[in-house]
C-alpha cells in the first residue's frame, strides 16, 4: 500500500487541478457567485485580461503533469503558489471550505515529502552556479 499511496495522491491532486483548470476555460461546471471582497478580487483578476488564463493554464499543466507521472517535482513547484493563493483567498476573503483546503494542502505536502530527493539541489544553502568552461568537468565529477 505504501508504494501505491504516492500514485493515488498524485492522481487525485492532478485530477483536481486538471478539471478545475479546464473549467476555467470551458465552463462546464457552474461556479457560484462570490459576494463582497471575494467577488471584487476575482473581478479584478478577470479584468486584468491575463491573470485567469495564467492561473488556469498553470493548473491544467500542473494537473496534466501529475496525472502523467512525468516531471512530478516540477508540477508540485508550479502548483505550490496556486495552492498558497487558494488558501489565502479562503482565509482572507471567503471563509469556508476548510476541509477541501486541508485535503489539497495535505496532498501537496505529502507529495513534496514523497519526492523530497528531487528537491535536494534546490534546498542546498551552498549551491553555486556552474561556470561556462568549467561546466562539463563539474558535471562529470557530479555524475561519478
Amino acid at each position: 500500500m505504501s508504494r501505491l499511496l504516492p500514485t493515488i495522491a498524485r492522481s487525485l491532486l492532478g485530477l483536481l487541478f486538471l478539471v478545475f483548470g479546464l473549467n476555467g476555460f470551458l465552463h462546464f461546471l457552474p461556479m457560484p457567485p462570490h459576494p463582497g471582497r471575494a467577488g471584487e478580487f476575482l473581478g479584478a483578476l478577470a479584468a486584468s485580461g491575463y491573470m485567469f488564463p495564467l492561473i488556469k493554464g498553470t493548473e491544467v499543466v500542473g494537473g496534466a503533469l501529475l496525472l502523467s507521472g512525468r516531471l512530478v517535482p516540477l508540477a508540485l513547484v508550479l502548483l505550490a503558489p496556486v495552492i498558497v493563493n487558494i488558501v489565502a483567498f479562503h482565509l482572507a476573503l471567503e471563509p469556508g471550505g476548510y476541509g477541501m483546503l486541508a485535503f489539497i494542502v495535505g496532498l501537496e505536502v505529502y507529495l513534496a515529502w514523497a519526492y523530497r530527493d528531487s528537491f535536494a539541489g534546490v534546498l542546498n544553502p551552498n549551491a553555486r552556479p556552474v561556470a561556462g568552461e568549467h561546466a562539463a568537468p563539474q558535471l562529470a565529477r557530479a555524475r561519478a
